[in-house]
């Protein structure tokens, strides 16, 4: 299994947890909708969520089947920690979960620097 984490410095951590789960849970509806324009033209494209669930305010996970991305918010930090059966889905989540934090979190500036291996201390 290949991991890589993130960690995006922010008071609003737990608000954009409850945005990229509410996400991901709309585009797990019927099989529509996917991360938009995320994805590498030699990859398939984007990535289809299969399941996207918060299962509190400070946790949660973003699942496409052959990787996910699990999701901790603190009182000062968006946690992120992806993991993918090979290279090119890990380089997807990546791409994709970085992309939307940086749109959903654009007025505060947010942007997502990935490190691999390893795990997330809380």
């Amino acid at each position: 299994m290949r991991t890589s984490q993130a960690r995006v410095t922010t008071d609003r951590a737990s608000r954009y947890l409850a945005q990229l789960s509410e996400h991901g849970q709309k585009m797990n509806h019927r099989g529509l909708h996917r991360f938009r324009g995320h994805g590498h033209a030699d990859d398939g494209g984007p990535p289809e969520v299969r399941h996207a669930e918060r299962s509190s305010d400070t946790d949660g996970v973003i699942d496409f089947g052959w990787g996910r991305c699990v999701l901790h918010a603190t009182d000062t930090e968006l946690l992120l920690r992806a993991e993918a059966d090979e290279e090119q889905h890990l380089r997807r989540i990546e791409d994709g979960i970085a992309a939307r934090v940086q749109r959903i979190g654009r007025r505060d500036g947010l942007s997502v620097t990935w490190t691999r291996g390893g795990g997330i201390t809380q």
